[in-house]
């Protein structure tokens, strides 16, 4: 049958509507099948990314501390030093 057999025989309206059906059936179909797992596969790479850069960041200010000490401490050398040859 031809589509224009099928519009004389049961209108536009539903000619339309049929198709209307099958186009919506394959777009949920093909986002189901397809788009779908790929979009909890980046989900999932996307979460172990976040992961890595919050230990990054965990890191780095650990490593912020650490020399923020370090300076501390060879300054307050410096300053028991500068004491003690005032002395």
């Amino acid at each position: 049958m031809d589509i224009a057999d099928l519009i004389n025989q049961y209108g536009v309206p539903t000619v339309v509507a049929v198709g209307m059906g099958y186009f919506i059936f394959y777009i949920w179909k093909y986002v189901t099948q397809k788009i779908l797992p790929t979009l909890s596969d980046a989900q999932g790479t996307l979460i172990s990314l976040i992961d890595r850069v919050r230990m990054l960041d965990n890191d780095m200010i650990r490593l912020d501390q650490k020399i923020n000490t370090i300076l501390n401490m060879r300054e307050s050398a410096e300053q028991k030093k500068g004491q003690q040859e005032q002395e």
